[in-house]
């Protein structure tokens, strides 16, 4: 491993062991996208380490072409979910343990079966369960939203923070996936409502694209793992209170954030 990628490495776990965040990246190394995953899958390791955790599974980042344009890119990216960072719907979550937090609005699939990148729509379907889910982005920088570079976030676990996860359901057909709704409230005010047909027009293409992309890199998912989809509504930025997600399908889920 190269000098520099060290450097990235070391300098992101510190902020994150430490609970202080550090200037961008990319104010002092250039990063492309291949060196930068490289740098998640290390900075991962780290963390499995220093947490006692393993690789829970995927979040994909960047399914609308609004949120690609916050890093000047065509396609999504991915971070990884480890273990310690999935938490269930109803718990609490403190600030004190985040950054800069944000609130998206994802499906989350469970995989019951492995999903290779030959798998077929059917297939993926049959190899799946789907939960309402909060995803909670958080990254190591400061002032970080949305003032990345793709390599920045990639590097930083593409802000990977917290996944609440809900109660799973069967699958509907491919094509109702791309017709869910979504109602997102704060403390019992509604806030923003949302569609699944603008994660990449239909969330499981979301996961097919992740399912390539790791292929890509020599991996795969696997039965257990957990996929969030990537987001029904722009981010929005967390504030102290209860978050409820409602979905047409698979159900509702909520968070509440305390000091």
């Amino acid at each position: 491993m190269t000098q520099y990628k060290k450097e990235i490495i070391n300098t992101l776990f510190k902020a994150q062991q430490n609970h202080e965040p550090v200037e961008f990246i990319s104010k002092t190394y250039e990063v492309e996208e291949p060196v930068a995953y490289h740098i998640q899958d290390e900075l991962i390791s780290e963390f499995k380490k220093a947490n006692n955790s393993e690789i829970a599974g995927y979040k994909v980042s960047m399914t609308s072409d609004e949120t690609q344009a916050y890093a000047d890119t065509d396609e999504p990216a991915y971070g990884t979910i480890l273990s310690d960072k999935v938490v269930e719907s109803g718990d609490t979550v403190s600030f004190s343990q985040l950054f800069a937090p944000l609130i998206e609005l994802e499906l989350v699939f469970i995989l019951t079966e492995d999903l290779t990148v030959d798998a077929s729509d059917e297939e993926i379907l049959k190899s799946i369960k789907v939960a309402p889910g909060i995803e909670i982005p958080d990254a190591r920088y400061i002032d970080w939203f949305p003032n990345f570079t793709l390599g920045d976030l990639i590097s930083d676990n593409t802000a990977s923070g917290l996944v609440a996860v809900g109660e799973a359901a069967d699958p509907v057909s491919y094509k109702d996936f791309e017709n869910i709704t979504l109602k997102l409230s704060h403390n019992d005010e509604e806030i923003a409502t949302g569609v699944s047909s603008d994660v990449l027009d239909n969330p499981i293409e979301s996961l097919k694209w992740l399912i390539r992309k790791l292929d890509t890199q020599g991996k795969q998912l696997h039965k257990g793992e957990i996929v969030s989809s990537g987001t029904f509504v722009p981010p929005v930025p967390a504030k102290e209170g209860t978050y409820k997600a409602e979905y047409s399908y698979p159900g509702s889920i909520q968070v509440t954030f305390k000091p």
